[in-house]
């Protein structure tokens, strides 16, 4: 296809150079002498209106993706409503069918343990996805304060023009930064950051038959210390360090189970039931903005600052 093109182009670029050889003779035809210095003066405006010292190839891509922006900014962002009627109206189906479909089956050929087994589980998990998902939808995923000198940043925000603390990451749907951005999920109107870690868990394992593959993406990356947006920053903060001759080390990292008792706010054996197998609105540990580890980490690696 190259060779095709460049045998078509070939005589025509020889043409063109050809005409402004002759354009610099004065034995050249008047006609064609005009035709090359409009050539020129039309060359030379059109570099003067799209000169542009800061452009390059990421000023075109953002220019060409200028629609796609507008379309998130007006569109997509509306999608978030619609998908949590959606979610409403399918949860409440499901309730409406186990209560006037199965439960009848179920009391005419279960036994009774198994009945009682089923009626709590059943009850158990239905709370758990309620009160999780109202909570996952009502409260805020955390914003950085603005107007505040105090503050430990690490980047200014290119959208919001503010300073940005560590991990944190501007959602272009919600408009704004987000402390601990993970990603920003239709069926949760905020973007999803893993501030409000225990408002989320239960919500998510009582779907996990639904969405297993993301149930285990994102367990991976709890395990990891890492939220979605680290995992790309890492990986090629690993890749860049390795060239060097040296290992990367993600500072949030404090081991599988310190990850997961981080995640889910656990500080004692007793909050693994009022935490975890209980409704529960407690606060995560820090305020998003600085990363000091919790004081019942076993080990840990020194602080740094990282985007």
């Amino acid at each position: 296809m190259r060779g095709q093109r460049s045998l078509l182009l070939g005589p025509a670029r020889l043409c063109l150079r050809l005409l402004l050889l002759l354009g610099y003779r004065r034995r050249c035809p008047p006609l064609l002498r005009g035709l090359v210095q409009r050539w020129r003066y039309g060359k030379v405006c059109l570099h003067s209106l799209l000169y542009n010292s800061f452009g390059g190839s990421d000023t075109a891509v953002d220019a060409a993706f200028e629609p796609v922006y507008w379309l998130v900014d007006n569109v997509i962002r509306w999608f978030g409503v619609v998908f949590v009627v959606l979610v409403i109206v399918l949860t409440g189906s499901i309730v409406a069918i186990a209560y006037l479909c199965v439960l009848p089956l179920i009391l005419r050929t279960y036994s009774v343990p198994r009945l009682c087994w089923h009626f709590f589980y059943s009850h158990w998990n239905l709370i758990l996805i309620v009160f999780h998902y109202y909570q996952a939808i009502t409260t805020p995923p955390g914003y950085p304060p603005q107007g505040r000198n105090d503050i430990a940043t690490v980047s200014i925000c290119k959208k919001c023009i503010y300073p940005k603390p560590a991990r944190t990451h501007h959602c272009s749907i919600c408009n704004r930064c987000v402390l601990k951005m993970d990603h920003h999920c239709h069926i949760l109107p905020p973007a999803l950051s893993k501030l409000p870690t225990s408002l989320r868990p239960s919500f998510l394992s009582s779907v996990a038959l639904a969405l297993g593959a993301l149930t285990v993406w994102h367990a991976v990356l709890i395990s990891r210390g890492e939220t979605s947006i680290e995992r790309h920053i890492n990986k090629k903060e690993r890749r860049r360090l390795q060239a060097k001759g040296r290992v990367f080390r993600n500072p949030y990292n404090y081991g599988c189970l310190d990850n997961w008792k981080v995640f889910l706010g656990v500080d004692t054996g007793r909050h693994w039931l009022t935490r975890v197998l209980l409704p529960s609105s407690h606060l995560p540990h820090g305020n998003g903005m600085s990363w000091e580890p919790p004081p019942w980490v076993t080990a840990h690696s020194a602080s740094v600052m990282a985007v």
